[in-house]
């Protein structure tokens, strides 16, 4: 049994690993864009946050790009998903013995490789080239892992709700500025409006810049309880996932 299912989930991942290698534009476009924003507008945080204790403009302008650019990358998870329903194979993945959790593994774990890669060169271009200050480089990666886990679940179940690629890409587009804004990526909530600062913590990017900077501060408390509440994200998201692909779709309605 455990050899079928090495097979079979296998045999997903060699397939939507060759699919974006096929199409790179997506994933090429969240590693550059990220970095070149970071350069750009770099001094300009450190300016902005100079009063905020040492590295705080550095600390703001890597997780606020690395967060918002990472939400964008939802794209390449929903898409994954949402591409075998417009293929109309999806349902022949699910005649075959394959359980849903096989199917969903087979289709996460090379956006899991987009994302943890996504993760590490922005970090460690911010390391290297501006100085970004990390306390505990375990801290960090349990900060990487969480948050990389919950957009896997997000985008998958973004991707099993989506009814068209145009759908998803609004889902993504908008609500990928709207999150990451409230989330403070772009602007500390310390400048925000009090009533985005009240909204704030409904956005994912809150916890997930919040999260990054317990990590890189070494303030554990902070990381955990930001871990749990991703995590939390993370289940109920997966959860939608999974049932949504095991009851199939009306072609008549959707796609």
């Amino acid at each position: 049994m455990l050899v079928e299912n090495r097979h079979r989930i296998g045999s997903m991942i060699r397939l939507n690993t060759t699919l974006l290698l096929r199409e790179p534009g997506p994933v090429a476009s969240r590693l550059i864009m990220p970095l070149v924003l970071i350069g750009v507008l770099h001094p300009l945080y450190v300016a902005a946050l100079s009063g905020a204790g040492e590295g705080a403009g550095t600390t703001q302008i890597v997780s606020g790009m690395l967060v918002m650019f990472s939400m964008f990358a939802l794209s390449i998870v929903g898409s994954a998903i949402l591409t075998e329903r417009s293929w109309k194979t999806w349902d022949r993945l699910r005649a075959t013995p394959s359980a849903s959790w096989e199917l969903l593994v087979g289709k996460a774990i090379p956006a899991l490789g987009v994302l943890v890669l996504q993760q590490v060169v922005v970090l460690t271009y911010g390391y290297v080239l501006f100085g970004l200050s990390i306390e505990s480089l375990g801290l960090l990666t349990i900060a990487v892992a969480t948050w990389v886990v919950t957009l896997l679940c997000v985008g998958m179940m973004l991707g099993a709700l989506a009814r068209s690629h145009s759908e998803l890409a609004v889902y993504y587009d908008i609500g990928g500025i709207i999150l990451t804004t409230l989330g403070g990526a772009l602007v500390p909530l310390s400048l925000m409006p009090g009533w985005a600062q009240t909204l704030a913590p409904l956005s994912p990017g809150y916890w997930a810049m919040d999260s990054y900077r317990s990590a890189l501060s070494g303030d554990v408390g902070s990381l955990l309880q930001n871990s749990v509440v991703l995590l939390a994200l993370a289940a109920v998201s997966g959860a939608i996932a999974s049932w949504r692909i095991t009851r199939g779709w009306g072609r008549n309605k959707l796609l």
